[in-house]
């Protein structure tokens, strides 16, 4: 009679552990790259929509999927599989153009094909400037720390789409610009916060952004912090948090 071989309970546990950590692990990654993929704002560019500090789930499936939708470009795909339309108005995170390990996310004001201008501070669109209405002032505090009065306006896109913007002035340096012409399958970002935005308008940082860099269109905020508050500081969470922007929709 054989005498079976009875492993011991430590290695039957650290294989289970080992076993359940990489499955973990594969439907995390599997989740970031097909569905929702979690992004946080470490700048001012798109206040008032998002501040920093905010945390938001953004949706991988909306554009289809390019090399720029995972994980450290593992999967080489050639164009987009699965590609949709992108809408004027939309709040997008994309590869920047010029450096494309880095994430930048704005608002797509202009089309492929599509005539943009700022004149004045005012926003042009094919030859026609773009509504917008005054709400009141917003106070921003800028990065210097230096808390500054902006003008808080609802701008009105042509297909009727609203969302809320911050000027500081209408003769600021990106407030008079040339005519942008939107090559084909590129578009055309802006910041919500008009005079503090690094963006489209900046043609050798930015400029045109092509369909392949986009990675997905941002949906809703999940958590957020008052600035300079890290999120492991859990003791500090109560006084912290921002409940007004929890499970706030992105428009």
């Amino acid at each position: 009679m054989k005498n079976k071989t009875i492993q011991p309970a430590s290695e039957n546990t650290m294989y289970e552990t080992v076993k359940t950590v990489f499955f973990a692990a594969v439907i995390a990654l599997t989740i970031r790259s097909l569905a929702f993929e979690p992004f946080s704002i470490p700048s001012g560019s798109m206040v008032p929509t998002l501040l920093v500090g905010d945390y938001l789930f953004v949706s991988k499936a909306s554009y289809g999927y390019s090399k720029y939708s995972f994980p450290l470009g593992i999967i080489p795909i050639q164009g987009r599989l699965q590609a949709k339309p992108v809408v004027r108005g939309d709040v997008v995170v994309f590869a920047k153009p010029h450096n494309e390990s880095i994430d930048y996310i704005k608002r797509v004001i202009g089309l492929p094909g599509d005539r943009i201008q700022m004149r004045n501070g005012r926003l042009y669109i094919n030859d026609a400037m773009v509504a917008r209405e005054f709400v009141g002032d917003y106070e921003y505090t800028m990065p210097t720390g230096e808390v500054v009065k902006h003008k808080r306006y609802k701008e009105k896109l042509p297909e009727g789409r609203t969302h809320m913007i911050i000027e500081r002035s209408d003769d600021g340096p990106l407030d008079d610009t040339p005519v942008y012409v939107v090559p084909p399958e590129h578009y055309f970002m802006m910041g919500d916060n008009r005079d503090g935005s690094q963006d489209s308008r900046v043609i050798n940082e930015v400029g045109f952004v092509p369909y392949i860099n986009l990675v997905g269109r941002a949906e809703r905020i999940f958590f957020s912090l008052q600035e300079g508050v890290p999120a492991w500081a859990i003791w500090q969470w109560p006084q912290a948090i921002r409940y007004d922007h929890l499970l706030k929709e992105i428009i």
